[in-house]
């Protein structure tokens, strides 16, 4: 029997972004959270922008944590190249996020600059999001 050629790369096909988020769709780690509300593939250069400008307005004061990772590689071939000749080289990474996934959580600042920080975070992102509050919080 034929076993197949063995590569550095693990070929990653483009697949499919429906339905729901099945895990990773309640605040786990912090009290304020940004839930994703579309599908798209989401970049790691996003998630970096999104990740600056939250810290910058938070002052760095509080925790963040990042609830999603870019492990999809996704490739491109260069620019006037003729069909075929195979795959293209990795370009960079994503996430393909579904609606429900949460993307980041914060805790250890008030409501109002948590609201604010996830709102300048979230425009850096191609999707609509929604600000969530854990349950059992209270205003002091």
């Amino acid at each position: 029997m034929l076993q197949p050629k063995k590569t550095k790369y693990r070929r990653m096909q483009k697949g499919r972004m429906k339905g729901n988020a099945q895990r990773g769709t309640q605040l786990a780690f912090g009290t304020f959270g940004i839930k994703a509300q579309e599908s798209a593939w989401i970049t790691g250069r996003q998630i970096e922008a999104a990740r600056q400008a939250i810290t910058r307005h938070m002052k760095r004061e509080g925790q963040l944590w990042i609830r999603i990772f870019p492990a999809k590689p996704i490739t491109k071939k260069p620019a006037e190249v003729r069909m075929g000749k195979g795959k293209g080289a990795p370009e960079g990474f994503v996430y393909p996020i579904t609606p429900g996934r949460m993307i980041f959580e914060l805790e250890g600042v008030p409501f109002e600059i948590a609201k604010e920080a996830l709102r300048l975070g979230a425009q850096k992102f191609p999707i609509t999001t929604k600000f969530v509050v854990r349950r059992d919080y209270v205003e002091e």
